[in-house]
């Protein structure tokens, strides 16, 4: 079929195969020429590994490192008469570039926050892999069930205290409006903790230590994102805030335990991009396309790839200095959030109008990134052609 995108608000209900794997191919590329990584992992387990900086992580380890790796995802597999998800495709580009590299690169398509995929993971680990080196959570999920109590849990993005009313791009009518969004009750509060939190991560941790899964000198690291003044109202001082903390008292705790085996464990604090899951907080594509916009022009935008082989290269596996914040965070972010950059983006936030939205923003750029998210707009894909939907993952 000739397959065209279907975007829905925050976002596209199908994705094109040979366009995901050109993306992908992209990044495989850049990885590449940046070099080996020197004293990269050789066993990476990616939990969150088909869409994003949990997919970047994953190209990284495998040629950037040369490791074998093992993925976990949630995404619909594609029938006849429609798509798969992008991040299924994603993973089938990905295992089949790796396998031709002569690495392992297989992955498990369900819940990870399930005992079933825990020990399924586990199993094909101590088949295949053996001891982990590097362990990346990237997961990105809305809900979560608990496999201990049975409790499905639902997040929310609100502010705490007092309701928050902020100017936002609609991506459908590419008009800028207000959207104003109530606070969030003790309840959703601790709900976002449960699905956003760091328990999931530990309990990872837990199992894979339990199973002799975990190599000397293992390391492990989350992904998060901060923000400044502009998204503070629903990344800081908000539920999903709340969450974030959890991450870093998770990461503590796991730290002092992989002590023993000299190990370690860091949340890794990542600049804002273009993402399946930034795209749904009402704030950020407008952010996003102004930050864009000023970094482009600066010369210093990254996209997720960039920012994780940087990550991995100068930060996780270096043995010089590495960026540290106060809480003992690996920061990669600093670009984003230099003074003058926050002062630029503030000031063209006030003066975005839906008039003025296509010269002072990269509006254009950020829709750019979000349909290359779902295989759409890739260099060099001809989506007149007539491809096929199914692929072998």
């Amino acid at each position: 079929m000739v397959i065209k995108p279907k975007v829905r608000g925050f976002i596209c209900t199908n994705a094109h195969p040979v366009g995901c794997a050109a993306h992908v191919q992209a990044q495989i590329d850049y990885v590449k020429t940046k070099g080996q990584i020197d004293g990269g992992p050789k066993n990476v387990l990616v939990i969150g590994s088909s869409t994003g900086y949990g997919l970047a992580s994953r190209i990284t380890a495998a040629f950037g490192c040369g490791a074998n790796t093992l993925g976990i995802f949630f995404e619909k597999p594609p029938t006849d008469r429609r798509t798969g998800s992008a991040g299924y495709y994603n993973s089938a580009a990905l295992q089949a570039a790796a396998r031709s590299a002569g690495l392992y690169a297989e992955g498990i398509n369900g819940d990870a926050f399930s005992d079933e995929v825990k020990e399924q993971a586990i199993k094909m680990l101590k088949e295949n892999m053996g001891p982990l080196d590097l362990v990346v959570y990237s997961l990105a999920s809305p809900r979560r069930t608990d496999p201990r109590s049975g409790v499905t849990y639902e997040s929310s993005l609100k502010p705490i205290g007092d309701a928050y009313t902020m100017k936002g791009v609609n991506t459908d009518t590419l008009k800028i409006d207000e959207v104003t969004v109530e606070p969030a009750t003790e309840e959703e509060i601790a709900n976002t903790i449960k699905v956003m939190g760091g328990e999931d991560w530990e309990w990872w941790i837990d199992a894979l230590a339990d199973a002799g899964l975990l190599a000397q000198g293992c390391k492990t690291t989350a992904y998060t994102y901060i923000g400044e003044e502009m998204t503070w109202p629903l990344y800081g001082h908000a539920s999903i805030g709340m969450a974030k903390k959890d991450l870093d008292r998770a990461s503590a705790a796991i730290d002092e335990k992989l002590q023993a085996i000299g190990g370690e464990s860091k949340v890794s604090v990542l600049k804002a991009l273009v993402t399946q899951a930034s795209s749904a907080i009402p704030i950020m594509p407008l952010y996003i396309s102004i930050l864009y916009k000023i970094m482009k022009e600066e010369g210093t935008h990254e996209g997720c790839i960039e920012q994780i082989q940087g990550l991995f290269a100068r930060q996780l596996f270096t043995t010089g200095d590495r960026d540290l914040d106060d809480a003992g965070r690996l920061r990669m972010d600093g670009l984003e959030l230099k003074a003058s950059v926050q002062a630029r983006v503030k000031a063209l936030w006030g003066d975005v109008t839906t008039e003025t939205l296509g010269d002072l923003t990269d509006f254009a750029g950020y829709r750019q990134e979000f349909l290359k998210l779902f295989g759409f707009g890739v260099e060099g894909v001809d989506y007149d052609a007539d491809v096929g939907t199914l692929v072998e993952l």
